[in-house]
């Protein structure tokens, strides 16, 4: 059970990574009328928060 929420953690981490390199290409495009409809900042801080969910859960579970 523990190690399933390190998994999910990780990836929940892997997501919040990603999400945040894509914030970063969206803030510095050329092209200032090309606005993208991801909302990355939020998905960042949700994937932020499951990932200290998760891994509160699985230190709590071990």
């Amino acid at each position: 059970m523990q190690l399933e929420f390190w998994c999910a953690a990780g990836a929940a981490v892997l997501v919040a990574i990603a999400s945040g390199l894509a914030e970063h290409r969206r803030r510095r495009r050329r092209d200032l009328e090309r606005v993208g409809v991801m909302p990355w900042m939020a998905i960042q801080m949700a994937a932020l928060f499951a990932t200290l969910l998760l891994a509160s859960l699985a230190l709590h579970a071990g």
